[in-house]
């Protein structure tokens, strides 16, 4: 953590924009959820309360408490000054008015961020020195060898036409590689037909688990299932959905839409982790931003990469 403080003004700026950025209160808490991470500090709000009032509340306590969550507040204001996309709010009635007050009221938070630069880049070296510790933890010998194997076993399912077998030796993989990244996964990873069911957990939040292996791109109502299991579990909780051979444009279209919970993976994503490309944690932090941020909830591992 820096000794700088964020400006009032700056407060004052996060709150206008958050406000104005999303319409309805899901929409926020999809966001928030994304991009703090921190279900003890959503589920201490009132969500029953007027939207401002919500944003207030959050911001308020992440700013009188800086000296516990100035990163947090940090991440926040940075992750708001990216959205660039709105066009969610040109669906509404007004749209267009309510869209150019976002648009103005996230380019004021930008200038304000730019007049806290060295708070933001002291920020940028603790994180750049956490990823360098975490890349040297990842290239050790014993992880490389684990990754190799899981690559190696992986690469024989390939050519499988076994879809029962080949669910049981996919559901292995993932246990080993969640468990590798210290992912905690836990209940049973069962499998019902093709399908993969588990859960873990990552950075404080609880995620739900679907992975499919079949033929066909995955379809908007194979993601309906996800979607009804969320519904069912606390408000914080968001889900991971595995298709190894990827999924339909309606698929994508349907569920980025509204409360944005999941996020997608498919096979080029499991290859490049099982390859090094990419650690599983950094994979997971990028996809979830991506998803806070502009709202797609399917980036692809060639953007990350390149």
């Amino acid at each position: 953590m820096t000794n700088k403080t964020v400006s009032p003004a700056a407060v004052q700026g996060l709150k206008e924009a958050l406000t104005a950025a999303y319409w309805y209160k899901s929409d926020l808490r999809s966001f928030l959820t994304h991009s703090l991470g921190k279900p003890d500090l959503l589920a201490r709000l009132n969500w029953n309360d007027y939207k401002r009032n919500v944003v207030s509340a959050l911001v308020d306590h992440l700013a009188m408490n800086e000296e516990v969550y100035q990163r947090d507040l940090l991440k926040l204001m940075s992750d708001v000054a990216k959205i660039t996309d709105f066009s969610h709010l040109l669906r509404l009635e007004g749209g267009a008015e309510k869209a150019k007050a976002a648009q103005q009221a996230v380019a004021a938070l930008r200038k304000l961020i730019a007049t806290h630069e060295e708070a933001f880049d002291d920020q940028r070296k603790i994180e750049e020195r956490r990823k360098q510790a975490h890349d040297r933890l990842v290239q050790a010998a014993g992880v490389q060898e684990k990754l190799k194997a899981l690559t190696a076993e992986y690469m024989a399912l390939l050519g499988s036409d076994e879809p029962q077998r080949r669910g049981y030796r996919l559901e292995s993989i993932l246990r080993q590689l969640f468990e590798l990244f210290d992912l905690d996964p836990r209940a049973s990873f069962k499998i019902t037909g093709e399908q993969i069911d588990g859960a873990f957990s990552f950075e404080g939040t609880d995620y739900l688990l679907e992975a499919k292996w079949q033929s066909e791109p995955v379809r908007a109502a194979d993601l309906d299932s996800m979607a009804g299991k969320l519904s069912r579990k606390l408000d914080n909780t968001l889900g991971l959905y595995l298709s190894i051979n990827g999924y339909s444009p309606d698929a994508v279209e349907v569920h980025t839409s509204g409360r944005r919970l999941t996020i997608l993976m498919d096979g080029s994503d499991l290859m490049a982790v099982l390859e090094g490309r990419i650690d599983l944690l950094q994979l997971l932090l990028r996809k979830r931003r991506e998803a806070a941020q502009t709202g797609n909830i399917y980036l692809r591992i060639h953007e990350i990469l390149t």
